[in-house]
């Protein structure tokens, strides 16, 4: 085969070229192995962070940092970013974190750490992208001599990139209506949670999904009360700004007190029910000290409900330990800090309810306003209160024996709960009825 001169010329080139491509490169490893050995190490630092500063100084590009947790408390941002971003996945999206509880209605889909995605706002591009380290914590139970066991966890954050003439756009605009968009979509899907004392959980709470249906149509109680309620808790939600002009903690206490099976527990729900509020169940014998009972507040997420269950058995009114273990145990005035002094500033929106069986059993410093704004009597069953359990038991509203059933119910005292098991006795309307007239009138005869 023949070759021209000018061809050979040219294959020789290109050896050329590749064999000092091939020394240079050689040559840079060498002078990166021999620095690496010779130069010291803190000056090697020195100058690869000075030389990584000038280039960020050059770069025209600015990055956000959004943490997860700032110090003990879940950053709002965060999880605005989180809910926002998982509305903004597309096709193109090659990891999605897909995660189903049991209970959930719906799959929940967000980003998945080190997956880059790109939003656009009033035209200007902005990349996202949620980073992750893995950390150790400890799961040792805190009231046991035990030996520290330790599990895999994770601190997570993210990083918003964009040009940086856009710097005001994104801090003034851009974040929040991230914040507003989050919010709505959190209050189109959100369902109410039931937390729980967990101190192995790193806000010391641990969450199921509130499947109880009670609502304020279901209740059995006084309607004058009732109406009040609602239109109480509505005046409370939408009083922001009316709060903070006068200088209060946006938060509203309420005491439950009567007999027990008059439905206080099932009011606490239908509250939580009618505004979507969490609620937050603290058994104050599962806390250790006071320094926990703060903990726990801190742990507590803004529009929320905590619920303290009858306080009359846990509290001492000479103002003694609750928890007589220890030196820092939970005290009187521990708890009166907890509702109304600095810690209860720490979020907003927030709705405290006591429940009690016995109400002149609690100290008065637990009953003044501020601490317990509004107390409601949940009494015996009333006539209205049966029409109520009749039309959501039987689904009557009206019957020739509910004239027998009105004078007994205003001569015998039985609590909703007692009215509600008879008239689940039976399907059959006369006979459940019947059945609810023979045990009134055993009570008034005082069997």
């Amino acid at each position: 085969m023949f070759c021209s001169p000018e061809t050979i010329r040219s294959s020789k080139r290109a050896k050329t070229i590749a064999s000092v491509a091939t020394s240079l490169t050689a040559s840079a490893l060498l002078f990166r192995t021999i620095a690496n050995n010779v130069i010291p190490t803190a000056v090697h630092d020195y100058f690869s962070s000075n030389l990584q500063k000038l280039s960020t100084c050059f770069s025209s590009q600015l990055t956000l940092v959004i943490q997860e947790f700032d110090g003990l408390i879940a950053d709002q941002m965060f999880e605005a970013a989180n809910v926002y971003l998982g509305e903004k996945l597309s096709p193109l999206t090659s990891r999605i974190k897909v995660n189903k509880l049991e209970k959930e209605k719906e799959l929940e889909l967000t980003v998945d750490k080190d997956e880059e995605l790109v939003d656009l706002y009033n035209g200007v591009k902005l990349n996202w992208v949620l980073v992750s380290s893995p950390i150790e914590r400890s799961i040792s139970n805190t009231r046991s001599n035990e030996e520290e066991e330790f599990a895999s966890s994770e601190i997570r954050h993210f990083e918003l990139s964009f040009h940086k003439k856009h710097r005001d756009m994104v801090l003034r605009s851009y974040l929040p209506y991230i914040l507003q968009k989050a919010k709505a979509v959190g209050e189109e899907k959100k369902i109410v949670k039931l937390h729980t004392i967990d101190y192995n959980s790193t806000d010391y709470w641990s969450s199921i999904n509130l499947d109880h249906p009670a609502t304020f149509d279901t209740m059995a109680m006084d309607p004058d009360l009732k109406k009040f309620l609602v239109e109480d808790l509505n005046r409370f939600i939408g009083r922001k700004q009316y709060y903070k002009r006068v200088g209060k903690a946006w938060k509203r206490g309420y005491l439950l007190y009567g007999p027990p099976g008059t439905g206080k527990s099932s009011l606490v729900a239908a509250m939580a029910n009618f505004l979507k509020f969490d609620i937050y169940d603290l058994d104050l014998r599962e806390v250790e000290c006071n320094s926990d009972l703060r903990q726990l507040l801190i742990g507590t997420a803004s529009r929320s409900i905590l619920v303290i269950e009858d306080i009359d058995c846990l509290i001492e009114l000479d103002n003694k330990a609750i928890s007589v273990e220890g030196d820092d145990a939970v005290t009187l005035s521990g708890l009166l800090n907890f509702i109304d002094g600095l810690w209860s500033s720490c979020g907003e929106e927030r709705i405290i309810v006591f429940t009690t069986n016995h109400e002149d059993r609690l100290d008065p410093a637990l009953l003044r306003p501020c601490r317990m704004d509004v107390h409601l009597h949940m009494s015996y069953c009333s006539f209205s209160g049966f029409k109520t359990l009749a039309s959501n038991y039987l689904q009557i509203q009206e019957h020739t024996l509910f004239i027998d059933i009105k004078d007994l119910l205003e001569k015998v005292e039985t609590t909703p709960a007692e009215v509600a098991e008879e008239l689940m006795k039976s399907d059959k309307v006369e006979v459940a009825l019947q059945g609810l007239i023979k045990f009134l009138q055993s009570k008034k005869d005082g069997n």
